[in-house]
């Protein structure tokens, strides 16, 4: 099934600490990458959190905020103070301010803007708050992510596969074109030698081996075959119903077809030709695109 990687999903549970809400947000990203922020004594979650969403979410940067909205009566519980570490700070600001010759002195305000030094302890912000709790938010935010990932997943994949379809319709000109110009170029050193000749009788087995010689620089049929083996294989990928991420997978179809496109281009020596394999490339760019945010 094909996934986005732009997601998003939320929770929320009442607990003795008050309401938490988690809110999960996915970008795309080549692999698993998560950045979770809790509030003060909530860090000892954050692996829970990690392993939770991980369950859910195989590719993709995944942020992760949980917050705490503090019951009523907690709310007027006020913070404690770590003199310690405040006396630590004001020496340390003291040393700057002296061995710089910095005038001036040592005022609260700069002392406050030092958070660690006013922190409500873990016994008081996080009472009663288990990892269970914790796992069930993340289940439930990633599940969100994950249906939402899954809608423009099935928008994703009706875009590429039309794409598909127009490039078979390409790759079908190609295909039709590539042995006419042999005939063409055959048909032309016919004419060009019997005009340099005066009319000379053409040597046809000398004619033979040149546009012999020709087709096999201009030879584009393996090309073709390998060009539609990757589309039929992309398409295979793109309607699996399987749980297993196939972002990777299209991705390197996506490069091969571009090689081939390439070569067709390269080889073309016909005008019809040169415009399909560009209108290909067109379409394997956008493809492209569309992939890089496929999980």
């Amino acid at each position: 099934m094909i996934r986005s990687m732009t997601g998003y999903g939320q929770a929320e549970r009442d607990t003795p600490a008050g309401r938490l809400r988690l809110e999960v947000k996915t970008v795309n990203h080549r692999f698993f990458n998560s950045s979770v922020k809790t509030p003060p004594a909530f860090d000892r979650f954050e692996r829970d959190l990690t392993e939770a969403l991980r369950a859910h979410i195989s590719r993709g940067h995944v942020s992760a905020f949980l917050s705490l909205e503090r019951s009523s009566e907690r709310e007027g519980a006020p913070p404690r103070v770590d003199l310690d570490k405040a006396r630590q700070y004001r020496e340390a600001l003291e040393t700057v301010r002296s061995e710089l010759a910095i005038p001036g002195e040592v005022e609260l305000g700069m002392l406050a803007r030092f958070s660690d030094i006013f922190r409500v302890p873990e016994s008081e912000a996080a009472p009663e708050v288990d990892t269970g709790t914790v796992r069930e938010l993340a289940d439930e935010a990633a599940l969100g992510v994950v249906a939402l990932r899954e809608a423009e997943g099935a928008r994703m994949h009706d875009d590429m596969a039309g794409r598909l379809t127009v490039m078979a319709t390409h790759l079908d000109v190609i295909a039709e074109r590539a042995p006419e110009r042999l005939a063409r170029e055959r048909d032309r050193l016919r004419e060009a030698v019997q005009e340099l000749a005066d009319q000379v009788e053409v040597d046809e087995d000398r004619l033979a081996r040149e546009v012999s010689y020709l087709a096999e620089r201009w030879d584009i049929n393996e090309e073709i075959v390998r060009f539609r083996a990757h589309m039929a294989a992309f398409r295979e990928a793109l309607d699996s119903d399987g749980p297993e991420p196939v972002g990777k997978r299209l991705g390197f179809l996506v490069q091969e077809m571009h090689r081939e496109a390439n070569t067709i281009g390269s080889k073309a020596n016909d005008a019809a030709i040169a415009q399909s394999s560009v209108a290909l490339k067109e379409e394997i760019e956008r493809l492209r695109e569309q992939v890089e945010n496929v999980e």
